[in-house]
């Protein structure tokens, strides 16, 4: 066991007490779990597209069925409330709601989104529903897509017909989900949808979709709803003191990291990541006025964190394997020359390393560097290789992880971070992008031939700390 895995080992021993309301949710995304792809006047996404495109995701696999929580929400709300959780983030899909991504729209969706809200306000469980998680309408993207300005303006007012239908029942928002996952991997490297590999496009894109928030936030809180983003932020450590691998890390934090707290908190890019943007095109797609209404009030901040880079640019190799926890072969703009190693230290089913301490680190910097509003863990979790037997799923190495990662975001809140609540991603099973049916995150074991749910040991262990509000004491 390497000197940071025990230390980890031995936090676990005290019980731990959350602050009084601390939030203690689960998450999901629309296309990885809805199912009912083409029910009921849905529109086509670019995930539709992108998983019916052979080649694209392992298997074959698409979200045509998922796990089919368009028919069984219900249920799966009855689930969590039973296992005592206090708040349920789902995203809504656009395409549901708008057929075309603007003009018609689809009552029949919206209604979906109606009860699935009352039934968790009836069950006690808070909803915190995300407008953007990937689910781009097709149409959109036959427009162009995220590169093109126009499509943060459809989302703006998709935002406010959200708004509209749902904001007398449910209290915030979140906006957009992991920028830097829609623009990068959708539009660079190609590894998620719409699978397109261009470098200036996915620039414009990550510009488009934070301005896209901005003017969704302007029009929500004009509603007095709160509202904010989620993005995916890193620690980011360089692999030696050498000057090509401190560039290294600081290219990878300015492009993962700065890029969006700087535009979301600061209402500015960071002078060095314009400069290494300036080559793709960054400065040609920013209007005056853009980064006021990226940089606009917000009323909580989404953190989502599963690992840290590791990373090096001493390889001088252009087209060098880039790789990254979403990215196994494709570049992103301005990692060109960088390689992503590992550190040596226990990984998840995904090929993640653990490593919670890299969650205080980042929960620790926001606070201390931005002033943030306050901040949730939107998502956190760990796919393991689940083996289902007759008495369950055992996932004992699930348990462990996020026993770790709460200790760590405890830690967190004692060194001062606004941090007021934490979702396990996934509640259940589901369609992992690229990945198919074949990494299961979930609290709850999906067999997706009979759609059968069976809480895992994880599920039962996170409902009891949800009810407690803290950690119980573990052996060693």
């Amino acid at each position: 066991m390497t000197t940071q895995a025990s230390n980890q080992a031995s936090d676990t021993r005290t019980a731990l007490d959350f602050p009084p309301g601390f939030v203690w949710g689960s998450a999901t995304a629309a296309y990885q779990i809805e199912g009912a792809a083409s029910e009921d006047g849905r529109g086509p996404s670019v995930w539709d597209t992108f998983a019916h495109t052979p080649g694209r995701v392992l298997r074959g696999d698409t979200g045509d069925q998922a796990a089919d929580h368009y028919h069984r929400f219900r249920e799966d709300v009855t689930l969590m409330a039973g296992l005592g959780l206090t708040a349920y983030r789902f995203s809504i899909s656009w395409p549901r709601v708008l057929p075309e991504g603007s003009g018609q729209v689809n009552h029949k969706g919206l209604d979906f989104y109606r009860r699935l809200v009352d039934a968790l306000l009836e069950a006690g469980v808070q909803p915190w529903p995300t407008l953007y998680h990937w689910d781009l309408p097709q149409a959109l993207e036959d427009a162009g897509g995220w590169p093109e300005r126009e499509t943060a303006q459809r989302f703006a007012d998709y935002a406010e017909l959200v708004g509209e239908a749902l904001g007398d029942r449910v209290g915030r928002f979140m906006t957009v989900n992991e920028p830097w996952c829609a623009a990068f991997l959708g539009y660079a490297s190609g590894d998620h949808a719409p699978g397109r590999r261009d470098m200036a496009g996915s620039v414009a894109a990550a510009h488009h979709l934070l301005l896209g928030h901005g003017l969704a936030a302007e029009r929500l809180r004009a509603r007095r709803i709160e509202v904010g983003p989620a993005v995916n932020l890193y620690a980011v450590t360089a692999a030696s003191d050498h000057e090509a691998d401190l560039d290294a890390a600081r290219r990878i934090d300015g492009l993962q990291n700065r890029l969006f707290l700087d535009s979301l908190l600061r209402g500015r890019y960071p002078d060095d990541v314009r400069e290494d943007l300036e080559p793709y095109g960054l400065e040609s797609v920013i209007r005056d006025g853009d980064l006021a209404v990226i940089g606009g009030p917000i009323d909580l901040l989404g953190v989502n964190y599963y690992t840290r880079h590791t990373v090096s640019g001493q390889t001088g190799a252009v087209g060098q394997a880039i790789s990254s926890p979403f990215s196994t072969d494709s570049p992103w703009p301005g990692a060109e020359h960088v390689t992503f190693g590992s550190a040596g230290r226990p990984v998840t089913g995904m090929g993640w390393e653990i490593d919670s301490d890299g969650l205080t680190e980042v929960l620790t910097r926001v606070a201390r560097e931005y002033e943030p509003p306050p901040m949730y863990v939107t998502e956190n979790g760990a796919a393991f290789d689940d083996t289902l037997t007759l008495a369950g799923v055992d996932d004992r190495e699930r348990i462990a992880y996020l026993d770790a990662h709460l200790r760590a975001c405890h830690v967190a809140i004692e060194a001062g971070a606004p941090l007021r609540g934490y979702f396990v991603w996934s509640l259940m099973d589901n369609f992992e992008w690229s990945w198919g049916y074949g990494k299961r995150f979930g609290l709850v074991h999906v067999d997706f031939d009979t759609q059968e749910r069976r809480p895992k040991s994880s599920a039962y262990w996170f409902g009891a700390a949800a009810r407690r509000g803290g950690l119980v004491a573990t052996a060693e």
